[in-house]
């Protein structure tokens, strides 16, 4: 995680409370681990969403990262497949996530698993102030 947190330029925080963070999951969390003789190559973080096409569920991948080193290697590709059949075994009808779109390597590499853009979307976010007004009842023209 320290080195997912260094790729994307992003303070990390110290080891105990990386690990705290593990112990105390949100329910409904999963996280798949790639290793290779007890080194951590990759790991993908998904959670179960509501409602999703059909009013049944879907499934929401947060994270998908694979260490430096072991990239090119597949750990991508079967992390992606492990995820794809835990979210057909739990019931879930697809499978979401959002990417950095100016990446092309990975844009390729989702696209090569048979996904498509949705372009129909768009991606928001409400952090810091923002998020704190919000939770008040604030907006943004709110004087």
């Amino acid at each position: 995680m320290a080195e997912m947190q260094a790729h994307y330029r992003v303070p990390c925080p110290p080891p105990q409370s990386i690990l705290e963070g593990l112990a105390r999951l949100p329910p409904g969390v999963e996280i798949l681990i790639a290793e290779r003789e007890g080194e951590l190559l990759g790991f993908a973080s998904a959670c179960a969403i509501y409602p999703g096409p059909g009013l049944a569920s879907g499934f929401f991948l947060k994270e998908l990262y694979v260490a430096g080193a072991a990239r090119g290697g597949g750990i991508g590709r079967a992390l992606m497949h492990a995820l794809a059949e835990l979210a057909l075994a739990r019931g879930h009808r697809r499978l979401d996530w959002t990417a950095d779109a100016g990446n092309p390597d990975l844009i390729r590499f989702y696209e090569s698993l048979g996904a498509a853009a949705q372009t129909e979307k768009v991606f928001f976010r409400l952090t810091g102030e923002a998020l704190a007004r919000t939770a008040q009842g604030a907006s943004r023209t709110d004087s």
